[in-house]
């Protein structure tokens, strides 16, 4: 189940104003709040008296803080790796260590005996450390992981390096956070950002449900909104991609799908948005937007993204032959194989390539711009649920 969570920045903006939005927040799903603790000004009490009031109102709105700091910050407070104390004192649920004091004191901190999480750097090269900590009987719920996020446009992670990091720190176990950007009005964050504070740079002008859905299609468990404040319509928009997926026992094919034992059920539902043709009948409708589950077995072409299921209640509909000015069909192009090749006949498919348009394949949508990134993420077994653009 993916946790998501927002931002705040108590040094741009008044605690009530915090406090409205964790409230719109919470309302609509968010359990986390992150906050850099060492950008705020002021005398170590009077940091700590501001963070032990922002902690209350968060914990009023259910949600857990997690505070951003780094050793020469902790040092100023007086804190160690060897007693947080501090930290327990002001109610903090999560120190989020932007830079490392080394395995044998991260692990000291990690094994506070107040239940803190500590949460590393996940955007640097930690490997190693990780497999330090996990030798040492470190759980995931004692350590997080988070990757940065960056104010600056141009300067966020590379799309293939974020992926390629995951995939090396996916095999311990953590929890792995990373960051969407908001694009309401008159938002901020950290050092004057203006542009958004994603982790990945091709995300950071993509609808932030489109950057939510990559991020949990690549395996990510906890996903922040980097800057504030994000509108109520976003907040919508990112409920309607996380939804719950609908059982698998009020499909319409429930009963034949019993008879495949394992082969239904393997992964997880991902959604993406379709630009439906403007002459898509009511029938084809039904199966691209209605009728479930979609799947692919991994045993399709490079062609095209497959889903048999349709075909298995093509005896009492019907979809007849449509014509298509064109000789082939394009990359994202949805397609819905027609009652001239009646076996297949219901098949929901996605182009990967062009396909060439020999009458039997209607088309019955596009994905919506950029959805195509997201399907390069969507896994052999894993549920596909179609949304409206």
């Amino acid at each position: 189940m993916t946790e998501l969570g927002v931002s705040v920045y108590p040094d741009l903006s008044p605690i009530e104003d915090i406090e409205a939005y964790l409230h719109l927040a919470s309302k609509y799903g968010c359990t986390r709040v992150f906050s850099s603790m060492f950008s705020v000004e002021g005398t170590n009490e009077e940091i700590l008296e501001y963070f032990r009031k922002f902690i209350e109102i968060a914990h009023a709105c259910g949600m857990k803080v997690s505070l951003d700091v780094n050793p020469a910050f902790l040092t100023k407070l007086g804190v160690t790796p060897e007693d947080v104390s501090l930290f327990h004192e002001i109610g903090c649920d999560i120190i989020r260590l932007d830079m490392c004091y080394g395995k044998e004191k991260d692990l000291q901190m990690i094994n506070n005996p107040y239940g803190i999480q500590i949460q590393l750097n996940a955007s640097m090269g930690i490997a190693d450390e990780l497999q330090y900590l996990k030798d040492h009987g470190v759980t995931g719920e004692r350590l997080l992981l988070g990757h940065n996020f960056y104010p600056q446009r141009y300067t966020a992670l590379k799309w293939n390096t974020f992926l390629k990091t995951n995939e090396q720190l996916f095999p311990f176990g953590y929890p792995i956070d990373a960051f969407v950007a908001s694009h309401a009005e008159n938002t901020h964050g950290v050092w004057d950002a203006r542009d958004g504070l994603p982790t990945v740079e091709m995300m950071r002008d993509l609808p932030i449900n489109l950057q939510v859905r990559l991020l949990e299609a690549a395996g990510i468990q906890n996903i922040l909104i980097g800057n504030a404040y994000a509108s109520e319509d976003e907040f919508k928009a990112i409920q309607e991609v996380l939804a719950e997926p609908r059982k698998i026992e009020d499909s319409p094919i429930w009963e034949i799908i019993k008879g495949f034992g394992s082969l239904f059920g393997m992964g997880a539902e991902r959604k993406l948005k379709v630009i439906p043709d403007p002459d898509i009948t009511e029938t084809e409708r039904y199966m691209l937007f209605d009728f479930f589950p979609q799947v692919d077995y991994g045993d399709s072409s490079e062609w095209i993204w497959r889903s048999r299921s349709g075909r298995m209640n093509n005896k009492d509909r019907i979809i007849p032959q449509r014509s298509f000015d064109c000789e082939y069909f394009e990359p994202g192009d949805v397609l819905i194989v027609n009652d001239t090749y009646k076996h297949y006949s219901g098949e929901v498919q996605i182009a990967r390539l062009p396909v060439k348009n020999d009458g039997q394949r209607n088309r019955i949508g596009k994905l919506a711009e950029n959805e195509m990134k997201l399907l390069e993420l969507i896994k052999d077994g894993d549920f596909v649920r179609f949304l409206e653009k």
